[in-house]
């Protein structure tokens, strides 16, 4: 299965059309979005556009998406959210949590630590993808190049459970892929260099990422 993965959409027109060019050029089975997906006002506009993209949409919410967008999926048809909740699609199962899981700034959208944590590692296993808004800590979440900015609970789960692939986004500035041990992390947030990751999984064999480069 081919995964488009993406990120930090923030609602920009723009950057729904270069996900709609990567997807016309790579053909994905799948766009799995791991939050800040649209603006605080008026989320269906966004969805919207996502929903006319013309394949399966996972997603959860990231810290600056709207509490009425969940409210609102039931409306469209192609676009499903994973939080705290698993989904298997062509043998791969993907379980999610939205929000931020507390991180050391300011978020709108924040759900208790310890109750998404148990409630999601009673469900991961060792071919799971993860999808999360921040990145565990320590990988891929370098503000201003200084200090580090990602989640402690998905590093946690990460070390308890060993998914096959993290799916992140929020520290902008640090797309890129990473590992912890066996798990492959992919930080798919857009920005200036990156337009998310293409992700080849069976849900058996370790994931095949790569990043894509906005015109590539």
């Amino acid at each position: 299965m081919l995964i488009y993965a993406a990120a930090d959409i923030h609602g920009h027109p723009r950057r729904i059309r270069r996900l709609r060019r990567q997807i016309a050029v790579h053909r994905p089975d799948i766009l799995l979005l791991a939050g800040d997906i649209s603006r605080r006002w008026q989320p269906e506009v966004m969805l919207h556009g996502l929903n006319r993209l013309g394949l399966p949409v996972l997603l959860i919410r990231g810290n600056s998406d709207s509490r009425n967008l969940d409210r609102l999926l039931p409306s469209f048809p192609r676009l499903r959210s994973i939080h705290l909740s698993a989904a298997r699609f062509s043998d791969v199962e993907m379980v999610g949590i939205g929000g931020t899981l507390p991180l050391p700034f300011h978020s709108r959208l924040g759900f208790n630590e310890t109750d998404a944590e148990t409630r999601v590692s009673t469900m991961l296993h060792a071919h799971s993808v993860l999808v999360v808004h921040p990145p565990p800590h320590g990988v891929r979440d370098r503000v201003l190049g200084r200090f580090h900015a990602g989640s402690r609970a998905v590093r946690r789960l990460v070390g308890c459970c060993s998914p096959a692939l993290v799916v992140c986004g929020h520290i902008h500035e640090q797309a890129g892929i990473a590992t912890i041990g066996r798990t492959i992390v992919v930080n798919c947030a857009m920005g200036r260099a990156s337009d998310g990751a293409l992700i080849r999984y069976d849900g058996r064999s370790s994931p095949l990422c790569r990043m894509l480069l906005p015109n590539q």
